[in-house]
């Protein structure tokens, strides 16, 4: 699934899918991510004030990775073309 804005619900939904599509229960992946259950709960519900560290050892232990994008007008400038074609 690739999606280029996601809420924490739909953040929440896509570990969970995740999660059980490798068989893993939450307490399994809390325990392999180095968190606590009570955290891969509020994870997978969408709590949106979860720790950016813990959410990427979740990502990084289920096999899964996020990429960012600049924003295009930060696109141009490190491309090293001159927006105004010069």
């Amino acid at each position: 699934m690739i999606q280029s804005h996601v809420s924490t619900d739909e953040l929440g939904v896509i570990i969970r899918e995740t999660r059980k599509a490798l068989g893993m229960t939450q307490q399994e992946l809390a325990f392999t991510s180095g968190t606590g259950l009570r955290f891969i709960s509020e994870l997978e519900r969408g709590k949106p004030t979860c720790q950016i560290g813990k959410v990427l050892k979740v990502i990084r232990m289920l096999g899964m990775g996020i990429t960012l994008t600049l924003p295009v007008k930060l696109q141009v400038l490190t491309s090293g073309v001159d927006p105004d074609g010069r």
